[in-house]
Formats: C-alpha cells, sequence, structure tokens
C-alpha cells in the first residue's frame, strides 16, 4: 500500500488492508484472466481506509459469502430486499479491513445459521458491481470481495430484514444463470 492510503488507519485497519493486499495479489497469480478486475481492487485498496466506508460514494468494497451446504452441492441465496434480485449473502465492509470476517459476519447476520466458517484463505471470486440510486444515496460501486462459506449441520435459516427470502439452490444448476456472476462462482 502506498503511504498515503495507510494514513488514518489503525494499527489493526492496516494489518487487514495489508491482508487484502496480499490476498488480491494471490488471486491475481490464480487468475491472470482478471487482470483488469483486480487492479481496480488494488487501486480501491490505495486509498486507505475511506476504500472501507460506505461513505465513499464512488465506491467501496463489499465482503460477499458463497454461502455452501456441508456436503457442498448448494449455495444459499438471498431475495435482497432492496435490490430485488437473488443474489449470494454479503454486506458493507463498514470500516472493516479484514474482508473474510466481514463476508463471515453478513453470512451469519443474513442466514441466521450458526456453526458457519470460512474456507480457506483465498479470495475465492472479485466482481466490481454498480449499484444503483436508491432513497437518495448516489449510484455508485461494489467493489465485492468474495469468499467461500460453509455451512455446518444446521441448515434451518431464519430471513432476516434484508431478505424477501431466502433458499438453498443446487450449485450445478446456476452455472446456467444469466447473472455471469453468480454462473461464474457457480462453475
Amino acid at each position: 500500500m502506498q503511504r498515503e492510503g495507510s494514513q488514518g488507519m489503525s494499527a489493526t485497519e492496516r494489518d487487514g488492508a495489508m491482508d487484502l493486499q496480499g490476498a488480491l495479489r494471490d488471486y491475481r497469480q490464480r487468475w491472470p484472466l482478471e487482470e483488469t478486475c483486480t487492479a481496480l481492487f488494488l487501486e480501491l485498496l490505495d486509498e486507505g481506509a475511506t476504500a472501507f466506508r460506505r461513505e465513499r460514494l464512488a465506491g467501496h468494497f463489499t465482503g460477499g459469502a458463497w454461502l455452501v451446504s456441508a456436503d457442498g452441492a448448494r449455495v444459499l441465496m438471498t431475495h435482497h430486499r432492496k435490490l430485488e434480485r437473488w443474489l449470494q449473502l454479503g454486506g458493507h465492509a463498514d470500516g472493516d479491513t479484514d474482508m473474510a470476517g466481514v463476508a463471515l459476519k453478513e453470512a451469519r447476520e443474513e442466514s441466521g445459521l450458526p456453526g458457519l466458517a470460512v474456507e480457506g484463505d483465498s479470495i475465492f471470486d472479485l466482481d466490481r458491481h454498480w449499484i444503483p440510486e436508491r432513497k437518495g444515496v448516489p449510484g455508485h460501486w461494489h467493489y465485492d470481495v468474495r469468499y467461500v462459506v460453509r455451512a455446518g449441520a444446521d441448515e434451518a435459516y431464519v430471513v432476516s430484514d434484508e431478505s424477501h427470502d431466502l433458499a438453498w439452490r443446487p450449485i450445478a444448476a446456476m452455472a446456467d444463470d444469466p447473472d455471469e456472476s453468480l454462473s461464474r462462482m457457480a462453475k
């Protein structure tokens, strides 16, 4: 990270940002065809603490959870209340630089499932997507850093106020989803 990017961050936040920088570089090595996307994430990271706050209206980091069943055959999807679409779980970093931790926290909050765990140390997927204007908040970019989160034996979810509904979907069937982001993760 550039020196000016770390200003305004606590030592814990700087450590998290440095971890994210390393994870993004690792992702770039594993998925060289996604170089352009990864470069956008690294560029945002250079902005420091503001990149992790929703108040940065040009765009900010979010943590996504590809929440898979214990057997790995299904994924828990949310019918998102604000966006009116079926999506993976996730949400805003709100200043937290530990993106795997953000993904896990959001998965717990949005599913109500106990016994969830982030699987592995690597970023699973990156997706930069546009969020339209809503209730006076201008349209902006979400830089979604996604991790695989594994469910335990209890799959009885609880629908939060952020969702119209939740549903377990077969991952194999989602490989043909018209949403390129979802089909990419399913594949």
